[in-house]
């Protein structure tokens, strides 16, 4: 049976939803509707005190931009960078679950305090680091307030973006034009948000680049120059000028280049950093 208004096949959903686990697509071998460990790992520890369990996703991207700014800063912020393997199941390990009970990446373990920290979800490590090291977060109140409410913008926003336009457009089994229409419609809003936030400033919080411009950039700046769904044309991202300039001055930042090859493992292999240890690993 089919949808008179858009063709796409009708569904009635039961009473009660029960898991289908072929029903994830691409991600059926990694998605569940529980948490917890699904078996025994322990996650490594380096000499550092930063030990990071990520992935160079966009929210993996967003940590370890903000580490290497640290070190090119002059900042004590040597860190470990573990590969997690979502994929495979990384995450669900136990040694992970216990750094994120959310099983998602990233993870950051601070074993320099005692006990050690573990801090998850990717704003909470941007801002943890920030404020351990002293920069890219304004101390000012009414500065620190714009940068938190673009970092926390960002948080609230990305999930249309990504699981929401990114799965319809790229990753689903198949392709259904009302999801895809929906999360367009919405992720093209957030573009023009940047955009008229952009036209009177060169970063998003003014005149000083900051942990909401990183947080961004993984996401919209990715977005905007083909580093993730290749949906530049079908979104007409040219057309939002100056997230496109912000994106590409971005970009074009030494620490930028690095922390983005950080536990990466596709694409080129002179771009790929699947561990960090230390600065050496990019040569």
């Amino acid at each position: 049976m089919s949808d008179s208004s858009n063709g796409a096949p009708s569904y009635t959903p039961p009473k009660v939803w029960q898991w289908q686990s072929e029903s994830g697509g691409r991600f059926s071998s990694i998605n569940r509707p529980i948490a917890g460990a699904t078996h025994e790992q322990d996650l490594p520890v380096g000499d550092h005190p930063l030990q990071l369990y990520s992935l160079a996703t966009p929210n993996g991207v967003k940590v370890t931009v903000l580490l290497e700014e640290l070190l090119a800063l002059g900042c004590d912020a040597e860190y470990d960078a573990y590969l997690i393997n979502i994929m495979d199941g990384d995450q669900f390990g136990s040694g992970f679950v216990a750094a994120n009970p959310n099983s998602k990446i990233p993870a950051l373990v601070d074993q320099s305090t005692s006990p050690p920290t573990r801090v998850f979800e990717s704003g909470a490590i941007l801002v943890y680091l920030a404020e351990k090291f002293g920069a890219f977060l304004p101390t000012e109140s009414s500065a620190r307030a714009e940068c938190m409410s673009w970092l926390f913008w960002q948080m609230g926003s990305a999930p249309y973006l990504g699981g929401g336009f990114g799965h319809f457009y790229a990753y689903a089994p198949e392709k259904i034009e009302y999801a895809i229409n929906r999360y367009a419609m919405e992720v093209k809003r957030q573009l023009d948000v940047l955009n008229q936030n952009l036209s009177t400033r060169p970063y998003l919080c003014g005149d000083e680049y900051n942990i909401a411009d990183m947080a961004n950039y993984a996401w919209y700046g990715s977005l905007v120059l083909g580093t993730i769904y290749e949906a530049q044309e079908f979104l007409d991202v040219k057309s939002y000028t100056h997230v496109v300039r912000w994106a590409s001055e971005i970009q074009a930042r030494p620490a930028v280049q690095r922390g983005e090859r950080v536990n990466k493992t596709w694409g080129p292999e002179e771009e790929r950093v699947p561990e960090r240890h230390s600065a050496a690993d990019f040569t």
